[in-house]
């Protein structure tokens, strides 16, 4: 394996990373800790992939980084129910992009299999899902549905569903298997037995699934505060928008947004990778 290790193009992978990360934090989509975790991540996937998985990790990025600063205006009435803002930390890049970089480390070991490449591609598509449900889903004409109990809540509450949300969820997931099959590694063996439209919709159903595993803990166990000034359930600690400390409500009190966002992406690699093995 030592023999075949990519010397070279993980000192490229670091270049570019450095670049992006750079570039990132110099329009403040990422905060400084979140360019540091943007150069770490981006070396990885980078410098052990290749041009394709990087393609695939911008394609996420941009895409769903682009959304949450063009929208941050209208959205800013739901704000108060998020952990964190618009402009991305380590936490949410390592929560949103590390399964998929251990997709990469295991590509390593299997060089020419398609399933870490498939498995990749289904994490990033689920975290791609999850936030263009949360970036776009805000915009929904009806209040939307808590997961469990089918009750309306406010529009940004963990847990909460909608029609629009769950199709833009479809939409950002469909996007990342699109380049996924576009943008098809040359050493990684095609999946002869299916189609490219196929293979396109099986990865958008399983980046899916992983955001409405993301919903699902958001409804049930994720740890969700209260402002009793406000008197409304929120992500943020220790203090709300309003300046006033908030009081632990509910949930496991480690599985906080950035788990869950592990667990989304985790749910969509997995999906994948079990389908293909």
């Amino acid at each position: 394996m030592m023999n075949d290790f990519p010397f070279f193009q993980v000192i490229i992978g670091i270049i570019l990373a450095c670049v992006i990360a750079w570039l990132s934090y110099r329009f403040r989509l990422l905060s400084i800790s979140g360019a540091w975790g943007a150069l770490i991540l981006g070396s990885v996937i980078f410098g052990f992939g290749g041009l394709s998985w990087a393609i695939l990790l911008m394609g996420f990025f941009i895409s769903s980084s682009g959304l949450s600063k063009l929208l941050s205006h209208q959205k800013s009435a739901v704000n108060e129910k998020y952990a964190k803002g618009s402009t991305r930390d380590m936490g949410q890049v390592f929560a949103n992009g590390g399964v998929a970089g251990l997709f990469v480390i295991l590509h390593l070991f299997f060089p020419t299999e398609a399933f870490p490449w498939m498995a990749f591609a289904g994490s990033l598509a689920a975290v791609n899902a999850d936030t263009w449900a949360t970036e776009l889903g805000v915009f929904s004409k009806l209040s939307p549905i808590h997961m469990i109990t089918g009750k309306k809540v406010e529009k940004g509450t963990s847990g909460g569903i909608s029609i629009e949300g769950t199709l833009a969820a479809l939409l950002g997931s469909l996007l990342i298997g699109a380049l996924a099959i576009i943008f098809w590694p040359g050493s990684v063996s095609p999946l002869m037995e299916t189609n490219w439209l196929l293979q396109i919709l099986t990865i958008g159903l399983a980046g899916l699934f992983g955001s409405l595993v993301d919903s699902f803990l958001g409804a049930t166990f994720q740890k969700i505060y209260y402002c009793p000034v406000c008197k409304k359930d929120t992500e943020r600690f220790p203090k709300h928008v309003c300046g006033s400390n908030t009081e632990y409500l509910r949930g496991w009190h480690w599985l906080n947004n950035d788990w869950v966002n592990v667990f989304c992406g985790l749910a969509g690699g997995l999906m994948m990778l079990l389908g293909t093995l």
